[in-house]
């Protein structure tokens, strides 16, 4: 177990995937000979961080709060782990494990597997909202979230893009969802907080803004355009505009093909 001082004093790890496995299981093998609470190992408390991020942000999560779920002293969370950071970017790697992925295999439609890839994407970053944040600090190496990088590659090479434009067309579309998820999960997290449905958030922000002169008439072109759109619900325009943008990524990509 490496000590508070030390980590304090000790330059940041790239990543705790970089670490000697045999490491790890040695301080497993010294809390098991040190007294330690039964039952407590690394995947309960990756499970229990899950639970805390999803509960109340990656803003209010600490170890000590962690230790009070699991009933534990913070200490003993580090047997397990040697940091904060640590622990982010296992459970990181955690939730990436939850999602179903695609059949990649060229036998299958690419446009089939993209949008299938891209609905997974999304729905994780919507559940999971400190998710989007973590991928922009660490270098998401974990074996989920390689395993769901392995994919999204293969798919882009199913698509028939030449090898020095594959890696720039899963950029334009794991971008696109990624900004898409974030905006849509950070929106849902604001609903229930205010403790309102999304569809009544949307009226109140809109009617407050409608009383606003100097507001209205900035957002008249908005309102042509979002009743243009169609949906009755904030989940159905949502849906309708993730489609669409989704549909002019795979145009795009299938006209690139035909250039090449």
């Amino acid at each position: 177990m490496v000590s508070a001082a030390d980590r304090a004093k000790g330059p940041a790890r790239t990543s705790v995937w970089l670490e000697g496995r045999a490491d790890r299981d040695r301080d497993r093998d010294r809390s098991r000979k040190s007294g330690q609470p039964a039952g407590l190992d690394r995947a309960r408390i990756i499970e229990a961080t899950v639970r805390l991020l999803d509960a109340e942000g990656a803003a209010k999560f600490s170890m000590r709060r962690l230790a009070a779920e699991l009933n534990v002293t913070a200490m003993s969370v580090y047997w397990y782990v040697d940091t904060k950071d640590d622990l982010l970017e296992l459970a990181l790697d955690e939730v990436f494990g939850t999602v179903t992925l695609p059949d990649v295999s060229p036998d299958t439609d690419w446009r089939d597997q993209l949008r299938e890839l891209a609905a997974v994407y999304r729905t994780l970053l919507v559940r999971h909202p400190w998710v989007s944040p973590l991928i922009g600090t660490f270098l998401n190496i974990g074996p989920h979230s390689m395993t769901f990088s392995q994919a999204a590659q293969q798919i882009l090479r199913n698509t028939g893009l030449p090898p020095g434009g594959q890696m720039g067309g899963l950029a334009a579309v794991s971008q696109f969802v990624y900004g898409f998820g974030t905006i849509e999960g950070h929106f849902v997290q604001r609903c229930a907080t205010a403790g309102m449905s999304q569809d009544e958030y949307f009226h109140e922000a809109m009617g407050s803004i409608s009383e606003r002169e100097d507001l209205r008439k900035s957002f008249e072109n908005a309102s042509q355009l979002m009743e243009a759109r169609g949906g009755d619900t904030v989940a159905e325009m949502r849906e309708r505009d993730f489609e669409f943008a989704l549909e002019l990524l795979v145009a795009g990509i299938e006209a690139m093909v035909a250039r090449g």
